[in-house]
């Protein structure tokens, strides 16, 4: 059994057929999704969707895009919804320089209050960071000083150094179909290397589909192809490393396992 630990079953390209999308991925070995929310606006339909299908599971939390238009939220609203038995995840959250759709100095603050509230319920906090690797590395490190809480990099894509520091913080990296990109031979590496007891895979579709899938919207389905391109990286069989990325998730995401 696979786990596609980050995707957005109520985006556009996913939302439309979201009953096709989950059966397609159930035979193609997919045993549990994990949906992410981006914005306030989503919380409830993607906890809906949760408590509608034993296999999906639910997060909660504000993208950096989306800091500006939430930079009023508090932990308060985050802790109340983290009280649903289907909600396992704080964010995905973090920080994004790349496009800049939101202020960065309310970007890390918004992180802030997301770390404190995966501090206080112990959900793993879901990061995402692009082009912002020394101040995701800072807050981390300044964060975790005042008290340990679990979370994962997901959609991998920085440097090997910065996937050092953040293993030496205790967290976890997931993989999506970037790494089996032509041009992706620095992931390829950290792929091949990062501790069994640290890695998780995703698709974080509708985008990023892998190879063989490129140019299509991506489905959790194609998890399995991301899966098996990382197993061929690290000389396993795609079984082992099906059999220890779920075992990683439900380590990490333990409420799931309830």
């Amino acid at each position: 059994m696979l786990i596609d630990s980050h995707c957005h079953l109520n985006y556009k390209g996913l939302v439309e057929d979201q009953q096709g999308v989950l059966a397609r991925a159930r035979a193609a070995g997919v045993g549990g999704f994990l949906n992410i929310s981006t914005r306030l606006s989503e919380w409830r339909d993607i906890v809906a969707l949760a408590e509608q299908e034993g296999d999906v599971w639910a997060s909660v939390g504000i993208h950096p895009h989306e800091a500006d238009a939430h930079a009023d939220l508090g932990a308060a609203s985050l802790l109340e919804a983290t009280r649903h038995p289907r909600v396992i995840a704080i964010g995905e959250t973090g920080l994004d320089y790349y496009y800049d759709h939101s202020d960065r100095e309310t970007q890390q603050a918004l992180f802030r209050v997301h770390i404190e509230v995966a501090r206080e319920t112990g959900l793993p906090l879901i990061i995402h960071t692009r082009d912002a690797e020394e101040d995701t590395a800072r807050i981390m490190a300044e964060e975790m000083g005042k008290g340990a809480f679990p979370a994962l990099i997901h959609c991998f894509t920085a440097s090997a150094e910065f996937g050092r520091k953040m293993l030496d913080l205790g967290l976890t990296i997931s993989i999506s179909g970037i790494v089996t990109f032509k041009n992706a031979k620095d992931l390829q590496a950290v792929a091949a290397e990062l501790p069994e007891d640290r890695l998780l895979v995703e698709t974080d579709s509708p985008f990023l589909a892998p190879v063989p899938h490129r140019g299509k919207t991506c489905e959790p389905a194609y998890v399995a192809d991301t899966a098996r391109f990382v197993a061929g990286l690290r000389g396993v069989s795609a079984e082992h490393l099906a059999e220890i990325t779920t075992r990683n998730f439900f380590k990490l995401f333990m409420k799931a396992s309830a």
